[in-house]
């Protein structure tokens, strides 16, 4: 079927900027204040500006997309869950592991967390995906 198995792991790191919260709003359309205005976020639980929690879910994409299994995965599910907010200019750790894989089909589940500079855990859920690389022939 592949080279992947239980257990396999992969990660990628990355500080949320200013900029990916712009960017990210402006592309979503989610332009809720919580994330957007230092003034409105200032007054709420937080006292800052938090990135939005979508942001999070696509570096597990990218994770699925580049890394693991990369080349042919096609997302199917996620199920996430938000334990603590992530700020602009935190440095997020997304480390998705494969939990199982079924033995009819290439589908892997996928345990995947989110982790702030701090080793907090930020995101935890679990990603299904169908592995689909393409077949090249010479």
């Amino acid at each position: 079927m592949n080279h992947w198995q239980v257990g396999d792991s992969r990660s990628f790191t990355k500080t949320i900027t200013e900029t990916d919260v712009v960017m990210f709003a402006g592309i979503s359309g989610d332009m809720n204040p919580l994330h957007t205005n230092a003034e409105y976020a200032a007054r709420t639980r937080f006292g800052q500006r938090i990135a939005h929690g979508a942001i999070l879910q696509a570096y597990i994409s990218n994770v699925i997309g580049n890394q693991l299994p990369g080349d042919g995965a096609i997302y199917l599910s996620s199920s996430v869950r938000f334990q603590k907010p992530s700020l602009i200019g935190d440095t997020v750790r997304t480390t998705c592991t494969i939990k199982h894989i079924r033995q009819d089909k290439a589908i892997f589940t996928l345990e995947c967390t989110c982790t702030n500079q701090r080793e907090e855990v930020v995101l935890s859920g679990e990603s299904v995906i169908l592995y689909e690389p393409l077949k090249l022939s010479l």
